[in-house]
């Protein structure tokens, strides 16, 4: 017998009966046609990451035209992203929590951030410290929100919609990530930063409002009326005792540390160290590699409910990590674009699985908790970023890029072999949990 904590609310399990499982529903945005709950996050979802990603854009060069210090900058960088290492304890929240409230109370106080910080640009009083307050403001409103509106989705959609509604997400995310800084630069250059922050801010009021049409959690963790520190630790025990789940966070931690560290840091060397472009090129570089990104969001979307998506976890995230290697030895740029899109597409296959199997296999008790875990994961990034940069000072980044990325491979291969369990897993609705 399944355990009872593995079941979604009873609306999402009525529906999950209605719903054709294991077969793929070439039906690309069949969860937003299922959940009015899910079109109203989603909506909010592409408003609160165009605001994040043009906003930081915005701040981020009022913060090198005031001090044309590359170090301020990257203290701005890290200081938005210092609260992904806040993932655990944000997804306590979420399980504790309902996590449309949590939701609309870090909306709103990153519209009263930018609000204020809007202000204070059009006052003239926008000096550096204060432009890395307002970084740090939009990190804590991003990365610690960010497993209440994963493991959300999961009861706004049917079990058999939840591939589909997670690629959606991730198309989202990386559409917005393209798109955003571009809004940013054209906003910037039209109208000068104070009009562009209160213009961007406009975002956050929009996301918000949308908030309101998704319908309130009633569930409640069994563990709810626990100190949050007993949540947490017992949470992690839990989710680290699930073979599945531990390997999706071994393989989240490996790809962000050997390969999303090269990318996030590193691109401007590869452009003008290795393949001699200028800003133009590096830009067609990120293009690629994004546009391969949401092409990949929407077939997997297409696939719906389908599947071994342990198997296709592995060999997608092993594709990403041999297109990496390849790029790292290509000294063509039409070669590298191809190869970089390949990347980006298998990206996809990656993100859109690590959040589809850390839920399924997940009960619903503990979604949070394992979302706040794959947030911490992603959080290594920046720090991986130094040890990558220290080996490219010895072996210059090509070299680099190509170990990293063949121990990524390497490693794969491994946990496909010590982790039966992960390459049989279907992660369909019919599946039962796998302790």
């Amino acid at each position: 017998m399944p355990s009872k904590d593995a079941v979604n609310p009873a609306a999402n399990s009525a529906r999950s009966a209605a719903v054709p499982v294991a077969r793929p529903l070439v039906r690309p945005f069949g969860a937003v046609q299922e959940s009015v709950g899910f079109r109203a996050l989603l909506v909010s979802n592409v408003c609160f990451f165009s605001g994040v990603w043009s906003h930081s854009f915005i701040l981020g060069w009022m913060v090198y035209e005031q001090t044309r210090s590359e170090v301020a900058l990257a203290v701005f960088t890290a200081l938005r992203m210092a609260p992904l290492l806040l993932g655990p304890l944000a997804g306590v929240l979420s399980d504790r929590f309902d996590r449309r409230r949590v939701l609309l109370i870090a909306c709103t106080w990153v519209l009263v951030a930018a609000a204020t910080m809007a202000a204070l640009a059009s006052w003239g009083r926008s000096p550096s410290l204060v432009l890395l307050a307002a970084g740090l403001a939009i990190g804590l409103a991003h990365s610690p929100s960010q497993p209440a509106r994963s493991a959300l989705t999961v009861e706004l959609v049917s079990r058999a919609r939840l591939s589909n509604a997670n690629a959606l997400n991730a198309l989202v995310l990386s559409t917005t990530l393209l798109v955003g800084p571009a809004i940013g630069g054209a906003l910037l250059t039209a109208f000068g930063a104070s009009t562009a922050l209160w213009l961007t801010t406009g975002w956050y009021a929009i996301s918000l409002i949308a908030l309101l049409g998704v319908p309130a959690n009633r569930v409640r963790s069994l563990g709810h009326h626990d100190s949050a520190w007993r949540m947490l630790t017992h949470g992690a025990a839990a989710l680290l005792r699930n073979r599945i789940v531990a390997a999706v966070l071994a393989i989240t931690i490996l790809t962000n540390a050997l390969v999303f560290s090269i990318y996030q840091g590193f691109m401007p060397v590869f452009a003008g160290q290795v393949l001699d472009l200028d800003a133009a090129g590096l830009g067609a570089l990120l293009t690629c590699f994004g546009l391969g990104g949401m092409a990949g969001s929407l077939v997997v979307a297409a696939l719906g409910d389908f599947r071994r998506k342990g198997v296709v976890f592995l060999v997608g995230t092993g594709t990403m990590a041999v297109c990496w290697a390849l790029f790292a030895l290509s000294q063509w740029f039409w070669l590298s674009c191809a190869l970089l899109m390949c990347a980006g597409l298998a990206s996809s296959v990656f993100g859109v699985l690590q959040t589809t199997l850390m839920l399924a296999a997940t009960p619903h008790r503990l979604q949070g908790r394992a979302m706040g875990l794959q947030e911490l994961a992603i959080g290594i990034t920046p720090l991986a970023a130094i040890g990558v940069g220290l080996v490219a000072q010895l072996l210059g980044i090509a070299w680099t890029t190509f170990l990293t990325a063949s121990l990524l491979a390497a490693a794969l291969v491994v946990i496909g072999v010590a982790v039966p369990a992960l390459r049989r897993y279907n992660g369909t609705a019919e599946d039962h949990l796998v302790p």
